[in-house]
């Protein structure tokens, strides 16, 4: 084999990888955003998984391309290990179908009908309906079929150069020989997962075996082993998407190792146990590419319905594999990850989105909670909790940038509208809690009347933050209406203790730096209530007509609803029983 035909065979396998992917996204592009959809909401159960992991993967042509999706839903938190393990299971078989596609590259014809049949004519159509599709029309849909086809006739002629270049070395005893040795099982299962390893395609590998096999050198006792080692070596890119993932992320991506390592050693220590017995008469039976595919379809099925019954068993194995910390599990409860392959899905990435704001919500109403716990009862342990959390600003902002319909639109416009208010209000629990702690250093407290005004307007910054968190989760318009009210008796509650303090401060019965500390948390509350105010002017605005966010507050303000909310705030956070306690602890 010179050095022509080795270019010959390089281009050839850089034409079947090209046109793959051109097929593969072509056909991802007209199916649209439903597969990956399907796929994420129809795994309850793992025969679901399994038919959908195989039917996703036949029309992607991917199977490591499946397993990656599979990936950044668990580890967005959006699915579990379990149902992964089922898709991934279906996409080993749905990778299979490649080989068969394959085999319509050896179709000839030497005269008449069969000539037309022949894969040159077919590639030669394919192709010509293709550019059409892709240089004359105006709709995406057809622009996206022109992919399809292209990337079809492109593959089928990467497989054609691929035969002709080693069409030759079916003469070449040298190669020959080599091929022989691969009837070595770990030899051939080694030299499968390398050479997968290095394509990054199980199809592609195939592809080769099947071009290889025109030379009427690949007899079964190579292709066998060799096919175990694909399955193996077709994990590697499958890992690589892992890495930075969390710990289910990884756990996934081992899945998809753990089913072929399994399916290897399963069938090749039964094929080669009772071989050494029965001593198969179709061993040096020479291969097809008809044969090669259905050798491949048959191994990749088997290996699902042997593990099927043991889809709980590979979990354990992965979760003993990739252990969580304590730390690990602190932030998986604590957060909703974010996952930046589902930009691509908008529906998706909305969703999750909503999923991590929520999150963010209720892990800032906690915070604040624990932060006025700790002007009263201050500790080094709940001081540590008040913690600043991811923000979801950039992801938003990428996500808005993807092309959107007027649904999802909406919902990216309201959240960038929230997540910002969401992240300051983290912020003001975080310096609530640097109060606390330095009024804890320096050993100091307020008056008791302090105290008392504290726990009314305390009262009332609960109720504001639980209010827009909830308003939000549920997409509440009656909650949301609530919030403003509120927001206002707070300021006025605000600027009352600031002028009651102003008066204790005269009279001695509280000394400056305390003053000031007691100004800090106010001012902390005021921007609590404005963040939450915004909140809920945003959820408003969406769900009701588009003004802006002053017309929103000052039509509010004008109805009789709003006043008959704000009196009933009004009555429920007064400083006047604060009054009535002072009077009656004199007596």
């Amino acid at each position: 084999m010179g050095i022509a035909n080795v270019l010959q065979l390089l281009s050839g396998v850089a034409l079947f990888l090209y046109g793959m992917s051109l097929m593969g996204d072509g056909l991802k592009k007209v199916a649209g955003k439903s597969l990956e959809q399907t796929l994420f909401k129809l795994t309850s159960t793992p025969i679901k998984g399994v038919l959908l992991g195989t039917i996703v993967t036949a029309v992607i042509q991917s199977s490591s391309a499946t397993t990656v999706m599979v990936v950044g839903f668990v580890n967005s938190g959006m699915m579990q290990v379990a149902q992964a393990i089922g898709v991934i299971m279906g996409a080993n078989i749905g990778t299979s179908i490649t080989g068969w596609i394959l085999c319509l590259s050896y179709i000839d014809g030497e005269s008449g009908i069969a000539t037309l049949l022949s894969t040159a004519t077919i590639s030669a159509i394919v192709a010509v309906i293709g550019i059409i599709l892709k240089s004359f029309t105006k709709k995406s849909l057809y622009h996206n079929i022109g992919d399809i086809m292209l990337g079809f006739a492109i593959l089928m002629m990467g497989m054609q150069t691929m035969s002709g270049a080693v069409s030759p070395l079916k003469q070449n005893e040298t190669f020959v020989n080599t091929l022989t040795m691969f009837k070595n099982p770990f030899l051939g299962i080694l030299i499968g997962i390398l050479f997968t390893a290095i394509l990054q395609s199980a199809s592609a590998s195939i592809g080769i075996l099947q071009a290889l096999s025109m030379t009427g050198a690949i007899t079964f006792a190579s292709a066998f082993p060799i096919t175990l080692g694909i399955g193996i070596g077709a994990a590697v890119p499958v890992l690589l998407s892992a890495i930075g993932t969390n710990n289910n992320g990884k756990r996934t991506a081992l899945v998809y190792l753990t089913n072929d390592v399994l399916g290897c050693v399963i069938w090749g220590t039964i094929f080669y146990a009772v071989n050494a017995f029965a001593h198969f008469t179709f061993m040096d039976a020479v291969m097809s590419p008809v044969l090669i595919a259905f050798l491949n379809t048959v191994y990749r099925m088997a290996t699902v319905i042997v593990l099927f019954p043991f889809i709980k068993q590979i979990e354990k194995l992965v979760f003993l594999f990739v252990k969580d910390s304590a730390e690990d599990i602190e932030e998986q409860a604590d957060f909703d990850l974010l996952e930046e392959r589902f930009l691509a899905y908008p529906e998706l990435a909305i969703s999750q989105t909503h999923k991590a704001l929520e999150g963010m919500a209720f892990t800032a109403e906690k915070n604040i909670d624990k932060a006025i716990e700790l002007l009263s009862d201050y500790s080094e342990k709940k001081y540590s909790k008040v913690q600043k959390k991811e923000k979801l600003s950039a992801y938003l902002m990428v996500l808005s940038k993807q092309p959107l319909n007027t649904k999802e639109t909406t919902k990216v416009t309201e959240f960038l509208h929230s997540v910002t208010d969401f992240e300051r209000l983290g912020d003001h629990a975080s310096n609530i809690a640097d109060v606390a702690q330095q009024m804890a250093e320096s050993n100091m407290s307020f008056s008791e009347s302090a105290d008392g005004e504290f726990e009314v307007i305390n009262g009332a910054i609960r109720e504001i933050v639980t209010l827009s968190v909830n308003a939000f989760e549920y997409d509440d318009m009656m909650m949301a209406r609530k919030v403003e009210p509120l927001r206002e008796w707070i300021n006025a509650l605000s600027a009352d203790m600031k002028t009651r303090h102003i008066k204790r401060l005269q009279k001695g019965n509280c000394d400056i730096e305390a003053g000031m500390l007691f100004n800090d948390i106010l001012n902390n509350y005021e921007r609590i209530g404005a963040h939450c105010s915004n909140i809920a002017v945003a959820i408003m605005e969406i769900n009701g007509t588009d003004v802006d966010t002053h017309e929103v507050v000052r039509s509010m303000r004008k109805s009789v609803e709003y006043q008959t909310i704000l009196d009933v705030y009004q009555e429920k956070y007064s400083l006047k029983e604060v009054k009535k306690k002072k009077k009656k602890s004199k007596n």
